[in-house]
């Protein structure tokens, strides 16, 4: 028995087709995984199932009922978490679960669901000032109000580390009736084995349809094999590292934290970090949400003064001369940074003069990044219309377009399709062989497999640091992701 049943769906946005004649069963009481990157056509067809949005055309049924024109009979049986977060951050915890229950109308029995995503502590906190696993919890919580025979889910794990991808896992397995259907999407392509079954889109077409082991054992197979089905990636030289200059007198310790701190009436966001990253080193910062790898992105980069302590770039230091610091340092941020209501070409002559490069050279270095990058196509178009992968590169453009010896990266591949990651990879680590020191940050444990050395942040502290087979032989573990799980734990004392 189906719950979805959907025939030859097509939906457009202007130019853009989101949904492209697509056609697909949703078996009733299992979990299914929506597996794309942004972009492939998961959130326009979670709010079609919903009825949020009207079909070009194409036939959908969700519980026998049609969205379209049966809506206020599907909607009671439903529970939809969007993908932006839901919630209201002015809120507490309880005052979230109290609105949600009302709307439901449901009792107000929230002893179990507090216990389980452990948020009992803190049920007077506002959902704003929660750490991103936490406001997943909590929206997840909401939607689960009502037993909803029904449960779609838009990216929940988005953003968040692999413990609270697992905690929330977990807490669908368990908090659902036997007989409730589930369609989780996400853009983590290891995600895949913890569903029952897994649906790949790509440009809004079904590109795979079925039981995961199917179609890899392990996860790195099973990308492998979703490759292949996107056409194939052949990896080439990177024009970016090809066209890089770098200074010939970089001194071997490039960036350094000495005692970093940054704290916060009594609670300590970074406390006593300390690491010296050597020239053309990719050295990883990973950590749960909330474990302070931002708030030391930030004292880095001048953008946050520390309590205490220092950053040195170059040699420099951060706290007395951010400015001249800074000018060695490219930073790509994790959220897009850039000005989305000007054109490529714009931008990039907008950093190019903040990062002082002189007028006169100016116009032949952004046409020289423009084409070192594949932008040319490009370059008349606003950036805020640019689909993800074309907008990271952008970015990272914009970071690199003064040949800095260093660069910082926040998450710089959340978010987009597999292919754009591994040439992402490709011009990283080409970047690092030409000299650049590169400093990253990942959600994603097979892209810590790249890090020459990493750090293990929770707390505010680094609980384990180097490479990444030092930390797998330190676990026990085989892979990153256990890694990083066991670590986390055993310093917890669990």
């Amino acid at each position: 028995m189906n719950t979805v049943e959907i025939k030859n769906l097509t939906k457009t946005f202007g130019k853009t087709t989101a949904l492209d004649n697509l056609s697909l069963n949703i078996e009733k009481g299992k979990i299914t995984g929506l597996i794309g990157a942004d972009g492939a056509g998961k959130t326009t067809l979670l709010r079609t199932i919903t009825g949020l949005l009207i079909p070009d055309s194409g036939e959908i049924s969700a519980l026998g009922f049609n969205p379209v024109t049966q809506k206020d009979e599907l909607t009671p049986l439903i529970g939809y978490m969007p993908q932006k977060f839901g919630l209201y951050e002015d809120l507490t915890v309880l005052e979230n679960l109290i609105l949600y229950a009302d709307l439901k109308n449901v009792t107000h029995n929230f002893e179990k669901m507090l216990e389980f995503t452990k948020l009992a502590p803190f049920q007077d906190r506002l959902a704003g000032a929660l750490s991103g696993g936490m406001k997943q919890k909590l929206g997840l919580a909401c939607t689960l109000l009502g037993n909803p025979e029904f449960l779609l889910l838009d990216e929940p794990s988005v953003g968040v580390d692999p413990i609270s991808r697992k905690d929330l896992m977990k807490m669908v397995r368990e908090m659902i009736n036997p007989q409730t259907t589930v369609l989780w999407s996400t853009a983590y392509l290891d995600e895949a084995h913890s569903f029952d079954t897994a649906i790949v889109i790509d440009k809004g077409r079904v590109i795979y349809n079925g039981k995961p082991h199917d179609l890899g054992e392990t996860a790195q197979e099973f990308e492998n094999k979703v490759i292949d089905l996107m056409g194939g990636y052949k990896q080439e030289p990177s024009k970016i590292a090809e066209n890089y200059t770098l200074l010939k007198d970089i001194r071997d310790c490039t960036v350094e934290a000495d005692n970093l701190e940054k704290r916060y009436g009594n609670f300590y966001a970074v406390k006593n970090n300390s690491f010296c990253i050597q020239k053309g080193e990719i050295f990883g910062l990973l950590g749960p949400n909330g474990a302070g790898k931002s708030t030391s992105f930030k004292m880095m980069c001048g953008l946050a003064k520390p309590t205490n302590g220092t950053a040195r770039i170059m040699g420099i230091d951060i706290t007395k001369d951010p400015e001249k610091a800074r000018s060695n340092l490219g930073y790509m941020a994790q959220k897009f940074s850039l000005y989305g209501s000007l054109t490529v070409r714009e931008n990039l002559e907008f950093f190019a003069s903040a990062y002082g490069i002189k007028f006169k050279n100016r116009a032949a270095k952004v046409q020289e990044i423009i084409e070192v990058f594949g932008l040319k196509d490009y370059a008349q178009q606003k950036s805020e219309e640019l689909p993800l992968g074309l907008k990271q590169r952008l970015s990272m453009a914009c970071a690199l377009i003064h040949n800095p010896p260093v660069l910082f990266l926040d998450e710089p591949t959340s978010g987009v399709d597999v292919i754009t990651r591994r040439d992402f990879w490709n011009h990283i680590t080409s970047l690092a062989k030409k000299g650049v020191t590169i400093l990253v940050t990942t959600h994603f444990m097979d892209e810590a497999e790249y890090c020459d050395r990493i750090s293990l942040f929770y707390h505010g502290e680094t609980i384990a640091l180097g490479t990444p087979q030092e930390l797998k032989d330190k676990a026990k573990a085989k892979t990153m992701e256990e890694s990083f799980i066991t670590l986390i734990k055993e310093s917890e004392g669990e």
